[in-house]
C-alpha cells in the first residue's frame, strides 16, 4: 500500500464516521419517547448502508469492474468508517441492563439479518452492474 492509498483510506473512514455520527445525533434528538423511538435506529442504519456498500463493492471487484484500490478505500475506508460494531454492541448491552431484552433481541437480529441480507443484495447488484 503506498502512502498516498493508505491517506486515501484514512480520509474516506473519517469522512464516513462523521457521517455516522451526524445520524446518530440526529436520530438522538427527536423527542419521542415512545419504544420504537427508543431503538437504536442509527446504529441499524450505518450498519445495513454500510454492509450494503461493502457487498456492492465486493461484487463489482469481483467482475473486475473496480481496481483493488478502490475496492480497498470503499471497504476498509468508507463502509469500515460508517458501519460500527462496537458501538452496537454497547447498545445491545445498556438495553439488557436496563431491563429492554425484547429490544436487545430485536436489534441483534436486525443488524444480523438485514446486516447480511444488504451485504448478499449489494454483491448481486455489483456483479451484475460488472459484467
Amino acid at each position: 500500500m503506498t502512502p498516498l492509498l493508505a491517506l486515501v483510506v484514512v480520509v474516506s473512514g473519517g469522512l464516513a464516521a462523521i457521517v455516522r455520527y451526524a445520524i446518530s445525533t440526529f436520530t438522538a434528538s427527536r423527542p419521542d419517547t415512545s419504544a420504537f423511538r427508543r431503538f437504536p435506529w442509527a446504529v441499524l442504519v450505518v450498519n445495513a448502508a454500510g454492509s450494503a456498500l461493502a457487498g456492492c463493492a465486493a461484487g463489482l471487484a469481483a467482475g473486475s469492474a473496480l481496481t483493488p484500490d478502490v475496492r480497498l478505500v470503499l471497504i476498509t475506508g468508507v463502509a469500515g468508517g460508517l458501519t460500527t460494531f462496537s458501538t452496537f454492541s454497547v447498545e445491545t448491552v445498556d438495553l439488557l441492563r436496563s431491563g429492554r431484552w425484547s429490544t436487545a433481541v430485536v436489534s441483534c437480529l436486525g443488524n444480523l439479518v438485514v446486516g447480511l441480507t444488504l451485504a448478499v443484495a449489494g454483491y448481486v447488484v455489483g456483479v451484475l452492474l460488472s459484467s
